[in-house]
């Protein structure tokens, strides 16, 4: 069996697609991959030098480390698989920020943040960090280091990341009650010349709640489920474009199943 993938959404955040030809440890894999083994970068600490918000200091780094920081997968490497101690540019990147509200309120946001290497960057610059009253003031520094999510939900670059089997819906000797499309929830179901029909894209809309087969008293409808294919949905919190996401969540599998394969050939 082959794996096939057949695209249906995608997006520079978001994706949509079939995968076929694989089962459901696979399709599990390439889920948590996404979510907690592509590494990213994040802000891990920050320094404060003065703050006079509302906020505790405590509260602003919390809000730090949640901001996405758009990553080169091939530039940076874990801070964890580094060989420096305390952080460097190849694990790390500092920011600076230095905000304050002199006559008016003032919003800050992420896209104050000023980084030390021009290449990275808040993923979204309009992310709201505090707001600032009149002679208020934010100064802080902050380290962005390379991890991944199974250590810390700061490093977990895919947020949405699902599955379900594709549904099969087969109709036949159908007497064109109507049951069937008036419980089903989605309206995929319509009444055709001969029998009850799905609709062109009812297929992918199925929630695989299977009314329909309840409210046939003539067993006229049955709604399975094909083991080997997923509808696979997917969100990028921005560290990477979804593409990149999928990609690099594919070759992190890869490189995990050579390293074990290399490590049971020695044994």
């Amino acid at each position: 069996m082959n794996m096939e993938v057949d695209l249906l959404e995608l997006s520079d955040r978001s994706a949509r697609f079939i995968l076929s030809g694989v089962d459901a440890s696979f399709a599990n894999g390439l889920r948590r991959a996404m979510l907690a083994d592509v590494p990213t970068l994040a802000i891990e600490e920050v320094g404060i030098y003065n703050n006079t918000s509302v906020l505790y200091d405590e509260q602003i780094g919390l809000r730090m480390a949640l901001i996405p920081i758009a990553t080169n997968f091939e530039e940076f490497v874990p801070h964890t698989e580094c060989s420096c101690e305390d952080g460097c540019p190849a694990c790390s990147v500092a920011f600076t920020l230095s905000v304050e509200a002199e006559d008016e309120e003032r919003m800050v946001y992420s896209g104050d943040l000023v980084s030390s290497d021009p290449k990275v960057s808040p993923a979204d610059s309009s992310i709201p960090i505090v707001l600032l009253k009149p002679g208020q003031k934010l100064v802080l520094e902050a380290t962005a280091t390379m991890g991944f999510g199974h250590d810390h939900a700061r490093w977990q670059a895919g947020v949405a990341c699902g599955y379900k089997n594709m549904p099969v819906i087969d109709i036949h000797d159908c007497d064109r009650c109507g049951a069937c499309v008036t419980v089903c929830p989605r309206d995929i179901l319509v009444l055709g010349e001969e029998s009850a029909e799905v609709v062109e894209d009812g297929t992918l809309r199925c929630s695989l709640c299977k009314l329909c087969v309840g409210s046939c008293d003539i067993d006229a409808i049955d709604v399975t489920e094909d083991v080997n294919s997923f509808i696979f949905t997917m969100e990028s919190d921005g560290s990477y474009s979804a593409q990149q996401l999928i990609i690099n969540a594919v070759s992190t599998i890869k490189e995990k199943a050579s390293s074990l394969d290399m490590i049971l050939g020695e044994l």
